[in-house]
């Protein structure tokens, strides 16, 4: 897709891997709100490069209830199945900053082990095929170097939650744009889309915060502009797990009566996000929501 010149262009992104539950319904009203309260572009992607967890119509679906809630994407929906070039692209540019690893998810567990304080962490990568491949193993993931000296520090300013620093160096490590099953990551390809669509402005959940530091690295070696980034809070259960389809979230959309979905879905979605809204039908709904969303924002940390 052409980059567009508009001021604002956002996007909501979602996986295939069922239809969209509350958790993401939360995450999509939240990018929609955003984009027509600065009067922008909102795009929608369907992330199916995780190929092997797709289900069969989940994205029509999902493009179904979006439309449904009235949620009306500008432009065509994109697939990332159908932008590989793009990402191979991508890797070539990197050059000596890629590197193949043959380790597993064991062992560089078993690897944290006699490093003090980290077994708590998520898996850090220790750096063992970053000088070449042991004798017997196999490259088959690649992995993107990371500074060592000095550390690679990256911040930025949530405009929800405000300022967010990690230390890439002693926090994650060199990490995978290509899995050891040949799919491209996640990392990598939301970076190469988000830079190929032009987008202005990230609206998505908390959960994902704390890989944006990975992604305003690769934005910066691939020489792609840092969108401005807004990160929501998280629908979780009774058990205070994050909602999703992995702690059985049930889709919130069965194709019934709109007045149902308005009610049991949307308005209290809204609500969630901190919006006190009350409407009859679901066009109503949007008009009152925008304007309350805008001035929600007069509210957080950072205006945009």
């Amino acid at each position: 897709m052409t980059v567009r010149n508009f001021s604002y262009i956002g996007r909501f992104a979602p996986s295939p891997t069922g239809p969209l539950h509350t958790g993401s319904l939360v995450a999509a009203m939240a990018s929609y709100l955003d984009a027509k309260a600065h009067h922008g572009q909102w795009l929608v992607r369907i992330e199916d490069v995780d190929v092997g967890r797709n289900v069969a119509g989940a994205d029509q679906h999902i493009l179904a209830s979006l439309q449904r809630c009235g949620m009306h994407w500008d432009g065509e929906v994109t697939w990332q199945t159908q932008r590989y070039a793009l990402y191979e692209a991508a890797v070539r540019q990197l050059g000596d900053l890629i590197y193949p690893c043959g380790c597993s998810r064991k062992e560089i567990a078993d690897s944290q082990l006699s490093l003090s304080g980290r077994q708590a962490q998520a898996l850090i990568y220790p750096g063992t095929c970053r000088h070449g491949l042991a004798p017997g193993k196999v490259g088959r993931a690649l992995r993107l170097k990371v500074p060592q000296e000095p550390h690679c520090i990256l911040s930025f300013d949530d405009r929800w939650s405000g300022h967010y620093s990690q230390d890439l160096t002693d926090e994650v490590g060199d990490y995978v744009v290509r899995r050891a099953d040949g799919y491209w990551a996640y990392q990598l390809a939301v970076v190469v889309d988000d830079g190929a669509q032009g987008i202005t402005d990230i609206v998505r959940g908390a959960d994902l915060l704390d890989s944006t530091p990975r992604q305003l690295y690769l934005q910066q070696v691939l020489g792609l502009p840092q969108p401005s980034y807004l990160h929501v809070p998280v629908v979780v259960n009774e058990l205070g797990d994050k909602l999703s389809k992995q702690t059985g979230a049930r889709a919130f959309d069965d194709g019934g009566d709109p007045h149902h979905l308005l009610h049991e879905a949307m308005l209290p979605a809204a609500r969630f996000l901190g919006l006190d809204l009350h409407a009859d039908n679901i066009d109503a709904f949007w008009r009152a929501a925008i304007p309350a969303w805008a001035q929600l924002l007069q509210t957080l940390p950072r205006r945009p």
